[in-house]
């Protein structure tokens, strides 16, 4: 008898590198200020089209994702292929831009339109914060936009990346008076919890990735998403839980495909999931895993509307997940 053999668990994201470089960043930039969005592309495209011929994991993984979006909404209208996946890389592509244009002040204030915000005006005014989870999709930074026509609101964005830093540094130069702020984190300790609850106490928002299990995770629990099972971080609702706060769901996204122009078709989208998060301690996987999938469910409907707009492009639904040493209420408890 051969001994059974456990197929490698697929790797963590964070594991795959970061292929965004600081200086690339800033020369694409000065292309694009100098000689306009066509030339960007002209340099970017090659760029991508590199990446996407030299990076099978993110090709099979950005297919794998069309297919189970096609299957469950129907929203490409056909049967995904390989020419799919180079539209959902370009698509990104033309995301870097809109983001460094959303943070240097370069889009106008007609480019975005708004949908559900006026839940976060009201607490803004009421000098009350909120925890926002949001996904790697559309054009975040786009909200700014929406900062600048509500004075006061300010958003703290979590990014599980070693490159925040240097981004931040980045949007200071472009934008000294930018609302967002990028905060990095491998985990939430008690020490970025106290610290997450200063800026909700003052009236400020803290917006956190819903779809991606962190680095160190103790935790993560199933929802279903495009019709199959995949893991879905905690992070947002225990922090909700413990800051006493509402929970709202945001993304930014170019509706309808990729369209030309700088910013056009831009929808900021804005749903409040709950006034309050409520952890029993009896059953707190059961409300977590709720959560998570109500989040799950608001992303498809985002997506059946943008599909190329979702820039996961690692084995979303094989997330490696840490196993857990400690039984959830003590986790959380602690």
């Amino acid at each position: 008898m051969q001994p059974s053999i456990t197929p490698p668990a697929a790797p963590h994201w964070a594991s795959l590198g970061e292929h965004t470089f600081v200086a690339g960043v800033r020369l694409l930039f000065w292309v694009y200020r100098v000689l306009g969005r066509l030339p960007f592309r002209l340099c970017l495209y090659p760029v991508v089209a590199y990446y996407w011929a030299t990076r099978g994991d993110a090709r099979r993984a950005s297919l794998d994702y069309l297919q189970k979006l096609e299957a469950s909404t129907g929203s490409l209208g056909h049967a995904p292929a390989w020419r799919d996946t180079l539209r959902h890389f370009l698509s990104f592509a033309d995301a870097i831009l809109d983001k460094l244009l959303a943070v240097s002040g370069g889009m106008p204030q007609g480019s975005l339109r708004s949908e559900g915000e006026e839940g976060l005006v009201a607490l803004c005014a009421q000098g009350r914060g909120a925890v926002i989870v949001t996904g790697h999709i559309g054009c975040m930074e786009l909200c700014r936009i929406s900062a600048e026509r509500h004075r006061g609101i300010r958003l703290n964005v979590l990014v599980h990346t070693r490159h925040a830093e240097r981004f931040n540094r980045i949007l200071q130069q472009l934008h000294p008076d930018n609302e967002v702020r990028f905060i990095q984190v491998t985990e939430v300790n008690p020490a970025t919890a106290m610290l997450l609850a200063d800026k909700v106490a003052q009236g400020e928002f803290v917006a956190i990735a819903g779809d991606r299990v962190p680095v160190r995770q103790s935790m993560a629990v199933p929802a279903r998403f495009l019709g199959h099972e995949a893991q879905w971080p905690v992070g947002p609702y225990v922090l909700a839980a413990l800051l006493k706060c509402p929970l709202y769901a945001m993304a930014c996204v170019r509706e309808g495909g990729m369209q030309g122009g700088d910013g056009g078709g831009y929808t900021l989208r804005v749903q409040c999931l709950a006034e309050e998060v409520r952890l029993p301690r009896h059953a707190r996987r059961e409300a977590l895993a709720a959560h998570a999938q109500q989040f799950a469910g608001w992303l498809e409907v985002l997506l059946a509307r943008a599909p190329l707009a979702w820039f996961n492009f690692f084995p979303f639904w094989a997330q490696a997940v840490p196993p857990r040493t400690a039984q959830p209420d003590r986790d959380h408890d602690r």
